[in-house]
Parts: structure tokens; sequence; C-alpha cells
């Protein structure tokens, strides 16, 4: 098992290239299922979810490889309908398979999915959605038993305790295209890796309107064709590398990276004092003055998201003064705190809410990652704590950045990986 050592320095400077969205190229790699021709999906990432998910494919008796940020899906003549636990328990997203296997196959079996402990996550919408269509849905021995042969269209609404759900609706969108009928869904997530599925689907011939707003009104074709398509830029990814060069005072330029997607984060950037303005395919981040405190709310999008939380918490921790943010999200999404103050930072939880009171400096010291965005988090504590820091269980970091610890070398940080002990 791997992990990550980190000696803290000065400012980080210089460009880096954003990779494409993972939570984009999941479900977009999972609606390939839903022709019998070829597809191209560029920019993916090259993660340990996305090597997952094709090997939930060769599982599926799907053709698909990766060659660099191109990945290649053949699913013609696959029949098989299972996707395995040895899989599905560990990355969440892994759910998406089952409204592409529904709508194509008439039948999926699925376990129940996996990924970060950040507190529980129920599925509930998901089958909501797929029963509303008409699928018949029954859980044996940890798996998800769904029977689509009396599925048409219906009039499905995804509103749930912490607001809408992007891989739910992802879901009941892509098992709704090739559904006889029309599908409204109302409370669609519209965040934009929603987005760029629609709009991989409509390449492929699906007749959808209303994306990017909460209502999807989608009527079924009788099939799709393959389709060639470039993934989003990983907005979160962005969104790390912004407060990177925010902890450590730095100025760095974010190259392929979507201004528009992150306008919540950005706001509160700006807010806190961070000079930030549009370049030529990308952004740039500057410090140029005193942080100040500020107080955050995680909501759907386009509210601030939920998983630069945990980032933008390093951050406040060396910020004077006092910051609040309060997760609305997944309210257990605070297992990184007790690390952080580990390393000197002096954070209290209250409820959904956590007290940031800002330190003068952070010490470095071996720290365990709970999860993907608390990995983050930790990493950049460790930019700028005195002496040096371990960051240990990175395979949470391995699921959602690539080569992240070759990026911040490239921009001047001194951390490389080691094997644990």
């Amino acid at each position: 098992m791997d992990k990550l050592v980190i000696e803290g320095i000065g400012r980080l400077e210089g460009t880096v290239t954003i990779s494409g969205a993972k939570n984009a190229s999941l479900p977009i790699l999972a609606a390939t299922l839903l022709s019998d021709e070829k597809s191209v999906i560029r920019n993916v990432p090259m993660l340990r979810d996305i090597s997952t998910m094709l090997k939930i494919f060769k599982c599926l008796d799907v053709k698909a490889r990766q060659d660099g940020d191109t990945v290649v899906v053949d699913p013609k003549g696959y029949k098989k309908c299972m996707a395995p636990y040895e899989l599905v328990s560990t990355m969440r997203a892994s759910i998406c398979v089952l409204g592409p296997l529904l709508a194509k196959q008439k039948f999926a079996q699925v376990s129940y999915p996996g990924g970060c402990v950040i507190g529980p996550r129920p599925i509930d919408l998901h089958l909501k959605g797929l029963e509303a269509l008409g699928a018949g849905i029954k859980v044996e021995k940890g798996y998800i038993v769904a029977d689509g042969r009396r599925m048409r269209g219906g009039h499905v609404y995804l509103g749930g305790h912490f607001g809408s759900s992007v891989l739910a609706t992802a879901n009941v969108m892509m098992a709704a295209v090739l559904t006889k009928g029309v599908t409204i869904i109302e409370n669609a997530a519209c965040e934009p890796e929603v987005v760029d599925l629609t709009s991989f689907l409509m390449k492929m011939g699906a007749k959808i309107k209303g994306h990017g707003t909460h209502r999807l009104i989608i009527e079924g074709v009788r099939r799709l064709h393959g389709a060639d398509h470039r993934v989003i830029p990983d907005r979160i990814e962005a969104g790390t590398y912004a407060i990177a060069a925010a902890i450590t005072k730095g100025d760095v330029t974010l190259r392929n990276a979507k201004l528009e997607h992150m306008v919540a984060l950005v706001d509160k950037l700006i807010e806190s004092g961070l000079h930030i303005r549009k370049v030529p395919n990308g952004f740039r981040v500057k410090y140029v003055k005193k942080l100040k405190p500020i107080d955050v709310t995680t909501l759907p999008y386009p509210g601030f998201p939920t998983d630069m939380q945990a980032q933008v918490m390093s951050l406040m921790a060396v910020t004077e003064g006092i910051s609040v943010i309060t997760e609305k999200i997944y309210p257990d999404r605070f297992t990184h705190i007790m690390e952080l103050n580990r390393m000197g930072a002096d954070i209290r939880l209250e409820g959904p809410s956590a007290i940031i009171k800002g330190v003068q400096g952070l010490s470095g010291a071996p720290v365990m990652a709970s999860d993907l965005r608390a990995s983050a988090a930790l990493v950049l504590a460790g930019l700028v704590a005195k002496g040096r820091t371990e960051v240990k269980r990175i395979y949470h970091l391995d699921r959602g950045y690539e080569k992240i610890e070759e990026k911040l070398a490239a921009l001047g940080a001194s951390v490389w990986r080691e094997k644990e002990k």
C-alpha cells in the first residue's frame, strides 16, 4: 500500500493541466452499454475508478480498452447483466450501470455499491425512479435484481432529504432513453456532469429536452448508435489546485479548467481575498493579500459543492479568524477534522457545522485518509505544514486525482510516493 510524503515548502507556481471529470466519465462510460455500436470517449482520466468500471465491463463481456485519456468501448453482442460485489463494493458510481442494463437487456443484477465512507448515501432514489418506469425490483443477498420487461415512460420525482441526486438522475435518464413513451424527471440534478452525460446520450440519438434544468423530458427511442465524445474538465480537481495555490500563497494557472462550472467556489475564494481571472483555455489563481475567513454551506449545484468542503477547510485552518463550514449534503462528512487537528488545526464540530479558528501554522504528522476528498484536504495541509507529512491509505486519492504527486511537484511542491512498511 502506498503513502504520500510531503515536505512543507513555500509557494506553488506554474501551470497545471486539469484532467477530465471522473464524475462525468463514469456515467458516460456506463451509457455506452445502451448501444450495440462502438463509442470513443476522450479526455478520460487514468484513475482507479475508471479501471474498476472497465473491469465491470469485462464481467459483462463488453470489450473496452483505455489508451492514455481515450477509452474505446465495443458493447456489440454482450448479454451478461451482473455487476459483481467484488467490484461494485469499491466504487459507488458502479450503480450507474443499473439503468443502462435495464434499458438494453431488460434485466440487471447489480451489487449494492460501496466507495468512500462519508456517511449514509442510500440508493432509494435510484430504485424509486426505476420503479416509477415500471421496473420490478427486489433485493437478494446484497444484490439489486431488476426486471425491465414492463418498463414504460412515466413521471418521476427525484427529490431526496438532501436535494437532487446526480447518479439517480443519470440512472433514470439512461433507463428512459430506450423505454417506450415519454418520461418526465422532476427535481433532476443539473450538475455539469449530468449535462455532459445528456450531451453524450443526444449524440447517440436520444431525445432529451431540458438538460441543465431540474426538469428533463425524455422521449424513448428504439435504438441508439455509438458516438465520439470528449468529457468535460474535472471541476473538483480544478478547485483543489486553486486551493493549493491559495494555501501556499502561490500563483497557479489551471489549464483546461472551466470557470463557469465553479461559480460558487470561485465566489467564496474571491470573497476571501484570492485573485482569480480567466485566461485563454483556463483561469489563473494568485495570492495577492492576506486572506479573510469565510462562511460556507454546501448545497446541490449551482451551490457550493460538498466535494470541495474538506479542501476549503484546510485553507481556512490557516486563515486568521473564525470560519464556519456547514455540510447540508452529507452531514457526516467530517472525518478529516480529527486528522487536521492532529496537524495543529483548531476545528470543532457543532452538529452539521465545523467551526474553524485559523492558526498561524500547521505541523507535519502521519495522517490517515478516510475518503477521497479528505485525502486531498490532508495533502493541501501538508503543503504548508512545517516538517514532514505522511498521508496514508492514498488508494482513496488515486480514485479521483490523476498523477497528483507529479502535478504538484511540477508546481514546485516537495511531494513523493512511498510504499508503506
